[in-house]
């Protein structure tokens, strides 16, 4: 990933920018470098495909909230990414994230459509799982079971009645598109459309298969073994390569993007690569110092606490935090605040050893503390 630009200075804006400001500087980009402009422009279209990434990920707040985390490592191998998670770039999954903006530009168009009858990938299929604290420190195996759609055995796949064929569209010939003309900011301007009688696939169906409607796929549960990476956080995805929806005219199966969701933990809380929790001490331990014993993910550390130590102390447990996405040998630390337990229910004896505790730092009598009765007396 080191030959990527940032996505911000790809845009041109701040790392503050808002979404107006973003969608301002891509639509800018878009109309100077879209390919119908610059037809045959490779270094044009180069770009556009940068800003086109870019946008996506900036636009998205899911997505630039890991970007601005983690750079481009939150999308690759590095950080869940290239087959354990993250996000890839696609330009058939854009049509949501930019068909307002090519609408402005174009009057109602969006980026070119494939050539007729091409192999087009399957959708995505979005999941979730969720998992332990601790499984989202060190990592797991986890078991989903899912509906996805398979090719119908009944028709192989046509979607026709075994013993009858699909038939040529008549509104496209077969072409699974049909050319229109329209009026731009650039003048007039010939494009394409997914034929709406055959839904691109060139062929019309007739006679259905009954096992799938004709649609030639059937939907079946599915066991998914996954790997969830050790230091995933919550509302990061794992993308399981082709396990999404089945491709048209041969085309691939889409990817399987699972959203972890990492429940609360009773006693730890993490910020990043950081965990944090709280310890209570004893007001004789604080007073005195001396050993306690402290939980983390690694299971119970001792640590020596100093004479006179005031509560909310804050101690840094080195190594014992979340491991890093990028360096699973590299860990981030357990922060623990310590506090200082006061005793509240008290018998007489120990009322009394405290009063002259008191009376021994303060420096005056029983008779007179008793009199004055402070704090402990009181």
């Amino acid at each position: 990933m080191a030959d990527k630009r940032d996505y911000y200075e790809v845009l041109g804006v701040s790392r503050d920018a808002d979404d107006a400001t973003l969608k301002k500087a891509y639509r800018q980009l878009a109309k100077k470098y879209h390919p119908d402009t610059n037809p045959g422009d490779k270094e044009a279209e180069a770009k556009f495909k940068e800003a086109s990434e870019a946008y996506a990920v900036l636009s998205d707040p899911k997505k630039r909230q890991q970007y601005d985390q983690y750079g481009h490592a939150a999308f690759d191998g590095g950080a869940g990414g290239a087959g354990a998670g993250g996000f890839d770039f696609n330009m058939g999954d854009m049509g949501d994230i930019f068909g307002d903006i090519f609408g402005d530009i174009f009057g109602g168009g969006g980026a070119r459509r494939a050539s007729a009858n091409q192999p087009i990938r399957g959708a995505n299929v979005r999941t979730a799982v969720r998992i332990t604290f601790e499984e989202a420190v060190f990592g797991v195996e986890k078991e989903l079971d899912i509906t996805l759609k398979e090719e119908c055995p009944t028709c192989k796949g046509s979607g026709a009645k075994p013993g009858t064929t699909p038939q040529t569209c008549p509104k496209c010939n077969g072409k699974g598109q049909v050319v229109f003309t329209r009026q731009s900011l650039f003048g007039s301007m010939q494009s394409v459309q997914v034929c709406p009688d055959c839904a691109g696939k060139g062929k019309i169906v007739k006679d259905k298969c009954t096992d799938c409607s004709g649609s030639g796929y059937i939907s079946r549960r599915r066991k998914i073994q996954i790997s969830i990476p050790a230091g995933i956080d919550d509302g990061q995805s794992i993308r399981i390569r082709d396990k999404g929806e089945p491709g048209t005219n041969g085309g691939p199966r889409g990817d399987l993007l699972v959203e972890v969701q990492v429940s609360r933990h009773p006693i730890f809380q993490r910020d990043g690569y950081t965990i944090y929790s709280t310890v209570p001490v004893s007001f004789a331990t604080a007073a005195l110092g001396g050993a306690i014993r402290i939980n983390t993910v690694d299971g119970e550390v001792e640590y020596e606490v100093k004479p006179g130590t005031q509560t909310d102390t804050r101690v840094k447990l080195r190594g014992k935090g979340v491991p890093s996405l990028r360096n699973k040998a590299v860990r981030g630390d357990h922060i623990v605040t310590l506090v200082v337990q006061v005793p509240e229910h008290m018998n007489e004896e120990q009322k009394e050893a405290l009063r002259e505790y008191d009376r021994l730092m303060t420096g005056g009598t029983l008779d007179e503390h008793k009199k004055k009765k402070g704090f402990f007396g009181k």
